[in-house]
């Protein structure tokens, strides 16, 4: 089957029984897509660092209902003499848990637990139809934000040339961001060695031609490329909180998600609403499914690739799509994004990969 038949594809399920995945697991696609899923998300920490002034910001999903994700409740408790509040962060829909801990001593016991209980069910738009004048509105206002430059996701330049290039002759966003999610596929490559997920400074991966990184990198370019071509589009970050029931291994997680943080995108077309897409996960199918290392036309690459232009499997929870993010009672700098625990002393930012200064644990399960 060439990639015009892929393409004409409408569902998951289809995806995946026409690459020869099998029935049982196109069957549970098409199960999963009607069921509500309920998940509970916890967040322990325990800040080593001594220094004084001791914050620590811990990312939840985010508190509006959607037709993929809905009913989010997050309750929390502080160790030690500590307090801690929810507070939404002005100008994106960042939620976050602040805690903060009196100056004490290195014995001082300061830790947080975060539990954030809520639902998800698969999230599919059928591109194979017309537009629909009943598709999901947005508002002008966040249309035009999610459309301007961030620190590391410039719309000039560089960006702004590599979009016209893709998207010459096109039109439509859905055209035009089809172009661009295929165009990421074949010119980004998955590096496991990259810390965290990555940074997602899309000028320096362009203008290197390093292109290589992780979800972070890789979501960064589809969304940078997509507002330069004027089609609004965001990151959306998150982590994964079960297995995948698709036949992808390297897709979930579940128990211990410690590090399974993931980073997601998305873009708006008029007559079909945000649109969801996934680049990076395509490359992570071609690096990690077993046996690993598999080629651009091997059939779970294949399927995943055209699946993963308009769905996302709903494992994974999101908790916003903020960028240049300014922690509440921070005195530093904004962070690029809010996807792990953040943590910070009088005598600076905690790294939030450091096991050792600062220790959390994250565990997911389905209810």
């Amino acid at each position: 089957m060439d990639r015009r038949d892929f393409l004409r594809l409408t569902s998951i399920a289809g995806a995946l029984s026409a690459t020869g995945l099998g029935l049982e697991q196109a069957a549970s696609a098409a199960a999963l897509d009607a069921g509500w899923r309920t998940f509970e998300l916890v967040t322990e920490i325990q800040v080593r660092d001594p220094g004084k002034q001791a914050r620590v910001w811990v990312p939840v999903p985010f508190a509006q209902n959607t037709d993929y994700q809905r009913n989010a409740q997050t309750t929390w408790q502080v160790q030690g003499e500590g307090t801690g509040v929810l507070v939404q962060v002005p100008g994106y829909d960042v939620q976050t848990v602040v805690a903060q801990w009196p100056d004490g001593t290195p014995d001082t016991q300061r830790g947080l637990t975060v539990t954030s209980r809520f639902q998800t069910r698969d999230r599919r738009v059928d591109l194979s139809l017309p537009p629909s004048r009943h598709a999901p509105r947005e508002s002008r206002e966040t249309l035009h934000r999610y459309l301007q430059p961030t620190a590391l996701l410039p719309t000039d330049g560089i960006v702004k040339s590599t979009s016209d290039h893709i998207t010459h002759g096109l039109r439509g966003n859905v055209a035009k961001a089809r172009a661009i999610y295929e165009w990421v596929v074949d010119n980004t490559h998955r590096v496991g060695s990259t810390p965290g997920c990555g940074l997602g400074d899309v000028r320096y991966m362009l203008t290197t031609r390093n292109m290589g990184g992780k979800c972070a990198d890789i979501s960064a370019v589809f969304v940078a490329l997509s507002r330069a071509a004027g089609i609004p589009a965001r990151d959306a970050y998150g982590i994964r909180v079960a297995d995948s029931q698709l036949g992808y291994k390297s897709l979930g997680k579940s128990g211990d998600v410690t590090h399974a943080q993931h980073c997601r995108a998305e873009f708006y077309a008029e007559g079909y609403g945000w649109v969801p897409v996934d680049p990076a996960d395509v490359r992570k199918v071609m690096l990690e499914e077993p046996p690993g290392h598999l080629s651009m036309d091997n059939p779970q690459v294949r399927a995943a690739r055209v699946m993963l232009f308009g769905s996302w499997e709903m494992n994974w929870v999101a908790y916003n799509h903020g960028h240049d993010v300014s922690l509440p009672g921070s005195l530093l700098p904004a962070v690029p994004f809010l996807m792990y625990p953040n943590g910070e002393t009088s005598a600076g930012r905690i790294d939030s990969l450091d096991a050792d200064d600062f220790r959390y644990r994250i565990t997911a399960r389905q209810i």
